[in-house]
């Protein structure tokens, strides 16, 4: 058979290989970061990130700044997982029931407005920053979470995902949940949502990370420095005035903690949630 054949064993031997090159050269820029935060802002001002090993630099200084006298990044911290949080919630919350509406219910117009959501999918976001910040000065929204959060509480990505994914759900189902005299809001968070588990677990880590690395749109809206989120924070820290690399190497270490602990919870939903979502329909 083809799987024990030595032309497939030599595939999956350069295969793995390939692999753990590329993962070793995604791994090399948070191995230059770590290293970073252990060596004085002079040193990295004189060779930058490098790989040298020097115990006669390398210390726990900067993170002792950073739990001292790093309140401001705590802060910033903070800040960046209540957008986070509201954001990936409110997003999930009404991505999954409009995407599940276009692939369950049969109406008027669904085809059109499937259509507009595959189209601002294809728009950038910085065609629609003017009109958008238009708005949030009209609503008076400008230096507030409101203002970062309401434009994105509907992701075009998560509708077209959720609703490739819904196309795959039991139809039988819906039938049988009617049957007993239940909502169709009864349906949809008592039956299909936690069908639907995976496509909520791919969408939490994507929706996470994009509002955690969101860059632009909150340095548009937001003013004052207390509300700025950690992106924003970190990169004050870079000015013609200063650099205050102890605090930036050091907060961009534990800056990337987030994420890693979102992916290591829904890591098993991932692969499943988009694989399964992306052949439906």
């Amino acid at each position: 058979m083809l799987r024990h054949s030595p032309q497939f064993s030599v595939y999956r031997i350069a295969l793995t290989l390939f692999f753990i090159m590329l993962s070793l050269l995604y791994i090399f820029p948070i191995f230059c970061l770590l290293l970073g935060s252990l060596k004085p802002s002079s040193e990295l001002l004189r060779v930058g990130l490098n790989l040298d090993i020097d115990p006669k630099v390398m210390s726990l200084d900067n993170y002792t700044f950073l739990f001292n006298g790093g309140s401001i990044y705590f802060k910033w911290f903070f800040n960046s997982l209540v957008l986070g949080l509201f954001t990936t919630m409110l997003t999930l919350f009404f991505s999954s029931m409009i995407g599940y509406g276009l692939a369950v219910y049969d109406f008027k117009g669904r085809s059109i407005i499937f259509v507009l959501v595959l189209i601002i999918m294809m728009v950038p976001l910085e065609v629609m920053m003017l009109p958008l910040f238009k708005l949030t000065v009209g609503l008076h929204l400008i230096d507030s979470y409101t203002g970062v959060i309401l434009p994105f509480i509907v992701s075009p990505v998560a509708v077209f995902f959720f609703r490739q994914y819904a196309l795959g759900l039991p139809r039988d189902l819906l039938d049988s949940a009617r049957m007993d005299g239940c909502t169709e809001f009864g349906i949809f968070f008592r039956i299909m949502a936690p069908l639907m588990k995976p496509a909520f677990g791919a969408m939490i880590i994507l929706q996470s990370l994009n509002s955690w690395n969101n860059f632009l749109w909150p340095l548009i809206v937001l003013r004052s420095k207390e509300m700025f989120t950690l992106p924003i924070g970190l990169s004050s820290l870079l000015s013609p005035y200063g650099n205050n690399y102890d605090m930036l190497i050091s907060g961009s270490v534990f800056a990337i903690l987030p994420v890693i602990i979102i992916f290591l919870f829904f890591q098993k939903y991932f692969i499943s949630g988009l694989t399964v979502g992306g052949v439906k329909g």
